[in-house]
């Protein structure tokens, strides 16, 4: 039976393998080939238990497979096999290159499609109690790479800086430096800030000071990539939400 050449890009949500959706976990079911990333979950292969996984992601800065190599791996296996599914942590169109995929599959004669998923960006705060937004406290939030494509600091974070907004910077750490040094510029020495290491996974760690001693948190506290930082008065509320979900969380 001739299968389509389709790819379908697929957000796996933020590590947690019980925060995938629905949607999701029907197209993996469907899948010929399964093209994941190292920040998705291994147990959630199970779902598509007749499909080849091939692992394309990057540890530590050593990557399986360069950018380009995966276009053409999605586009090969595609025309081969049929499904390809391209599994992404978090969201794909969120710092996940689901968009750069997509349409180059598409370019290729591939059908494309795309599942939302949940957003590190939000989801980790709100599991360690850290709301991004809250009346009184921030109108706004920014969601900023910490590193560009040139390996640089992004613009946007002086910019960031200089707000009331809450400040959520994904693939910062190796960055913290620089940010912690643009915040102080702006007079944000006090500014709450917490780093949240392998958000939703059983091996969450977290760190929680300000501007002016965070570096030394995270020296005491070890912690490194992945991790998300956020700053901004927003962090100050977290003992208080976490004191409201104590007996919610016993039951889950």
């Amino acid at each position: 039976m001739f299968k389509a050449a389709k790819l379908t890009v697929i957000g796996a949500g933020p590590g947690d393998v019980e925060l995938i959706t629905i949607k999701a976990v029907k197209a993996l079911g469907t899948a010929d080939v399964v093209l994941y990333d190292a920040l998705v979950a291994p147990e959630l292969l199970s779902y598509a238990p007749l499909a080849e996984h091939i692992f394309v992601g990057k540890r530590k800065g050593c990557y399986a497979y360069q950018q380009d190599q995966i276009n053409e791996l999605i586009v090969s296996l595609a025309f081969q096999k049929g499904h390809v599914v391209r599994l992404k942590g978090g969201d794909p169109f969120v710092f996940g290159r689901g968009a750069e995929e997509m349409q180059y599959a598409s370019s290729h004669g591939l059908e494309v499609g795309m599942v939302p998923g949940i957003s590190s960006s939000l989801s980790v705060p709100a599991s360690q109690n850290i709301p991004v937004t809250k009346r009184g406290s921030s109108e706004s939030f920014w969601v900023i790479t910490g590193t560009t494509k040139d390996h640089r600091l992004s613009s946007d974070v002086p910019l960031a800086a200089q707000s009331n907004a809450t400040v959520v910077i994904l693939m910062g750490m190796g960055k913290l430096g620089e940010i912690v040094a643009c915040f102080k510029k702006f007079g944000k020495v006090e500014q709450p800030i917490a780093i949240i290491q392998n958000g939703t996974m059983k091996n969450e760690k977290i760190g929680v000071g300000t501007i002016k001693n965070i570096e030394e948190v995270v020296r005491q506290r070890k912690l490194t990539n992945p991790a998300i930082i956020v700053i901004g008065e927003v962090v100050r509320h977290r003992n208080k939400m976490a004191r409201l979900r104590q007996d919610f969380t016993k039951t889950f």
